[in-house]
């Protein structure tokens, strides 16, 4: 496979618009990598922003786009929506040796691995924040001048921690059910420790809390949690990042959903909420900041 051709997967009309399902060869992770893009209908005459969302453990680039119900108000937007793969695959990439879903394939975390045998392929921080715009920018008619960046779970985590550590680029940044504190709770500690070894200093630029303490800053945050989420007190603890934005003076729009657990239904409940609150801040004047 080229490193420069995207393979078309599927692409299928969607509101006026096309969701699409591509594959390319990465640079970044030696392997490749597919991903879900939704172009509305107003791409057809220039181009339009974009949102990411990234996508939370065990996920691919297909549960957002076929499970969050987004595309419809993407359409009257004009926003397009792509949504990335969680981690390198293949019989060569390396997992979890007891086969559990929180560290390995599937279960990127969005870092650049440098411990053994990760490193090679466990490269998502890269892939997402370098590679995967360039390859998109140059295939299909977004402005990657207008970014906003959300995720789901561990897709959260990433959203937030890409969005401190790169400040301006992005509009603005929201979240469901992120880890928020991931040097702070199990899921977090066995893919920290996995894919940057066992100096808790190194894990402090994949830590949206940390991050915060450390001086990086965004303008607002939108966050959504369940009260039902079975992992809302063991992985999740939204308080540390209440904590952290209120010591910060970060504005932080915390909605606790009462009843709502950790999946789709959860997401696909409001994702329209996140889509027009990232529309008027993508189309403010001066965005992104």
């Amino acid at each position: 496979m080229n490193a420069t051709r995207l393979e078309t997967l599927s692409e299928h009309a969607c509101f006026g618009g096309r969701q699409g399902f591509y594959r390319h060869a990465s640079s970044a992770t030696g392997t490749a990598m597919r991903f879900a893009l939704y172009t509305p209908p107003q791409a057809a005459s220039g181009v339009v922003p974009v949102l990411w969302f990234l996508s939370g453990l065990t996920a691919t680039e297909e549960n957002f786009a076929i499970k969050a119900g987004a595309q419809r108000v993407a359409a009257e937007l004009g926003l397009a929506l792509v949504v990335p793969d969680t981690s390198p695959r293949g019989p060569d990439v390396p997992g979890d040796r007891d086969g559990n879903p929180d560290f390995g394939q599937g279960a990127g975390f969005y870092v650049d691995a440098t411990e053994a045998p990760f490193a090679v392929n466990y490269r998502m921080y890269t892939y997402v924040t370098r590679e995967l715009p360039a390859v998109i920018g140059a295939a299909f008619p977004v402005d990657l001048a207008r970014q906003a960046i959300s995720g789901h779970s561990m897709g959260g985590h990433g959203a937030l921690t890409i969005a401190l550590r790169n400040p301006g680029r992005f509009a603005s940044v929201s979240a469901f059910a992120p880890i928020v504190a991931p040097a702070a709770v199990p899921w977090g500690q066995k893919a920290l420790a996995g894919y940057l070894g066992a100096d808790r200093a190194r894990w402090r630029d994949h830590d949206a809390c940390a991050l915060i303490e450390d001086g990086h800053r965004v303008r607002e945050l939108l966050v959504d949690q369940g009260t039902a989420d079975p992992f809302l007190d063991a992985q999740l603890q939204p308080e540390r990042l209440e904590r952290a934005c209120r010591s910060a003076a970060i504005p932080l729009q915390l909605r606790r959903q009462e009843g709502y657990d950790h999946g789709y239904y959860f997401v696909a409940s409001f994702i329209e909420d996140h889509l027009r609150w990232h529309h008027a801040r993508l189309t403010a004047p001066g965005a992104p900041i």
